[in-house]
């Protein structure tokens, strides 16, 4: 029978009321058990659970918590057949785009899943999300890559957004399809799945000043954004822009500023803030002024994977040509030619 290993990281739930709210909670495993054994006739394959510590509520979440997760998936490789990773629904997009990036190819599933209601409580979300995620573990035709499962629907990792802050659906891939569907039946889209291959574990350095998001926006101070880009510690940065990458020019002075620091060596990404569609530099003459800037068009990158890719390729100490060539390419599945 497969084997999963479940990694709790904290997030709701697995989450338990308190006088200030939700917060996170241990124990998880032995109230997991007793719910499921109210669940019968689910058929489930065999798996143990680890509370990692501590355990966060998604929103105070770091990178250095991939880090964490990446040294027990090294760890439990060799010992169980797939992997699922209880998260926050906060970050679960940025952690599970960065653990795509981290990991790289896969020869084994790893499933991030959450809920919006903690287990146990009215109408919770939870033991639904958990046995979908469980049972797509263990598929025969789940992709070998990181995915997101909630809801009845396979999402992949790098590619997903929390869309609804409220409803059950929290999560869509807006720009792709879905890996899978889950009905009576479980449909999965075995023709986008990415080529498996053995993971890398090896963990990133990490510097919390290195990367930056500008968000663009209508009355915007252009003397903060000068400071950002010229911040001495920066070393990537996302362009958070209208429509098909379309940026202000404030008479020159936004490209400018975006200019000197591609030529100190910063990194520089455009992602639309369009939930469909993507970035297509070159379309208005706004946005082809940013490709003489050095600005990388992120194409259908979603703001979640853009930060999570910088993060990662800068902690994997790349720099320069070989920062911008990775930049510019599909690594893991996360970004597609706009035409």
């Amino acid at each position: 029978m497969p084997r999963v290993l479940i990694l709790y990281t904290g997030g709701t739930i697995g989450m338990q009321p308190s006088p200030q709210g939700y917060v996170p909670c241990a124990g998880l495993a032995e109230r997991l058990a007793a719910h499921l054994a109210l669940s019968d006739p689910y058929r489930l394959p065999a798996f143990d659970v680890i509370e990692m510590q501590p355990l966060i509520d998604s929103a105070e979440l770091m990178p250095e918590a991939w880090n964490r997760l990446m040294a027990q998936l090294e760890y439990h490789w060799e010992t169980y057949d797939a992997f699922v990773v209880l998260h926050g629904t906060d970050t679960m997009a940025y952690s599970a785009a960065a653990l795509s990036f981290m990991l790289d190819a896969l020869n084994k599933p790893v499933v991030f899943t959450g809920s919006q209601i903690p287990l146990g409580e009215p109408r919770s979300d939870a033991l639904n999300n958990l046995i979908s995620a469980l049972q797509l573990a263990v598929h025969p035709d789940t992709p070998r890559e990181v995915s997101l499962s909630f809801h009845d629907r396979l999402l992949r990792g790098n590619r997903a957004r929390k869309v609804r802050s409220l409803g059950l659906d929290a999560f869509d891939s807006p720009n792709f399809p879905w890996l899978g569907a889950l009905g009576i039946g479980i449909t999965l889209n075995v023709d986008a799945a990415l080529p498996s291959g053995m993971p890398s574990f090896l963990p990133i350095d990490l510097d919390p000043d290195a990367v930056a998001v500008l968000s663009l926006h209508p009355g915007m101070s252009l003397r903060r954004a000068k400071a950002l880009l010229a911040d001495a510690s920066l070393r990537g940065l996302v362009l958070y822009s209208y429509g098909v990458g379309n940026p202000p020019s404030f008479e020159g002075e936004l490209l400018s500023a975006l200019t000197d620091a591609n030529e100190r060596g910063v990194a520089l990404i455009n992602v639309t803030q369009c939930d469909q569609g993507g970035v297509v530099q070159g379309a208005y003459a706004t946005g082809s002024e940013l490709n003489k800037s050095g600005v990388i068009a992120g194409r259908d990158i979603t703001l979640e994977a853009a930060v999570a890719k910088l993060i990662v390729l800068l902690g994997r100490g790349l720099a320069g040509c070989a920062l911008q060539k990775a930049l510019k390419s599909d690594l893991r599945g996360e970004s597609r030619t706009i035409r």
